[in-house]
This record gives C-alpha cells, sequence and structure tokens, in this order.
C-alpha cells in the first residue's frame, strides 16, 4: 500500500500528515490527528457517530478515504465552540438533554449544524429526515429533535457564528 502527505484544514488548523491509500478519513482524525471526538461505531456508513463537515457538508467520515480529503476543510465536534462559547446545538443538546450515553453526540450534532445551514428553520419532520443517517440508542429521538429545532431558533435569533 502507497503513503500519501495530505494537508487537511480541520478546525481552522492546517494539519499534515501521512496516511496509507485506504486509511479512512475517520482514522486519520482520530490515529493521526488524534481527535477522538469522531466516533467509529461501524466502518459501514450505518451509524453516523463518525459525522463531520467536510467543507460545510455532514458525511460520514468512514466512507471516505483520507486522501480524498486532502486539501479540504474539515469541521469535528472539536471545532463548534468557538472561543469558549458553545455552539447553539451544543447548548441546546445539554439544555434539552438531546443525549445520553453520548456515543452518537458528535456525529448528531454535526448533522444537525450541516441541516440548520441548509435550512435554517426545519420542521420536525425535516429534522427527523435530516438526522435519519443517525443512529441513537438511548434516547429514542424526541429530546434531540427538541434541541434541534431549539438550536435553529437560537441560531435566527443570532446566537449563530
Amino acid at each position: 500500500m502507497s503513503k500519501h502527505t495530505i494537508t487537511l484544514t480541520i478546525n481552522g488548523q492546517e494539519h499534515t500528515g501521512e496516511a496509507d491509500s485506504r486509511m479512512l478519513l475517520a482514522h486519520f482524525i482520530r490515529d493521526v490527528l488524534r481527535l477522538t471526538g469522531t466516533h467509529v461505531g461501524c466502518d459501514t456508513t450505518n451509524c453516523g457517530a463518525c459525522t463531520v463537515l467536510l467543507d460545510g457538508a455532514a458525511v460520514k467520515s468512514c466512507t471516505l478515504f483520507a486522501v480524498q480529503a486532502n486539501g479540504k476543510s474539515i469541521t469535528t465536534v472539536e471545532g463548534l465552540a468557538q472561543n469558549g462559547s458553545l455552539h447553539p446545538i451544543q447548548a441546546a443538546f445539554m439544555e434539552y438533554h438531546g443525549l445520553q450515553c453520548g456515543f452518537c453526540t458528535p456525529g448528531m450534532m454535526l448533522t444537525a449544524v450541516g441541516l440548520l445551514e441548509r435550512n435554517p428553520d426545519p420542521s420536525d419532520e425535516e429534522i427527523r429526515w435530516g438526522i435519519s443517517g443517525n443512529l441513537c440508542r438511548c434516547t429514542g429521538y424526541l429530546n434531540i429533535v427538541k434541541a434541534i429545532k431549539a438550536a435553529s431558533q437560537a441560531m435566527a435569533a443570532g446566537g449563530k457564528r
């Protein structure tokens, strides 16, 4: 397997590292860059725990090779909070108890941020459809939907960065 030097901008900082041709982006983020907020749950695109924002679009990082992300901008859960302030989605997940065990939470929040970038005022049905690729085994989704709705309202009221 050949090795490649790749450069990514992650959470606003440029990172360069070595990746085998077949190394998944999720493993590059976790194992090479040591950003462990991106969780790996299935390696088959079913759970969504590995979701990151790639050039602003929510993608499952277990579906991409790290070399495919060369030169791109990535946001992980570590990059949501800015200057000591939680992103509205993080604050809403806390306030509305949108998490329990927390394993799906990073991917769920990044999926929600991507959804709210595309649709700033989604209906409950649109939220449910938007997060349908992310599995949560603990919450039953009710509080996750409430949290995303609350974050959309906070962002509309000026809570967006």
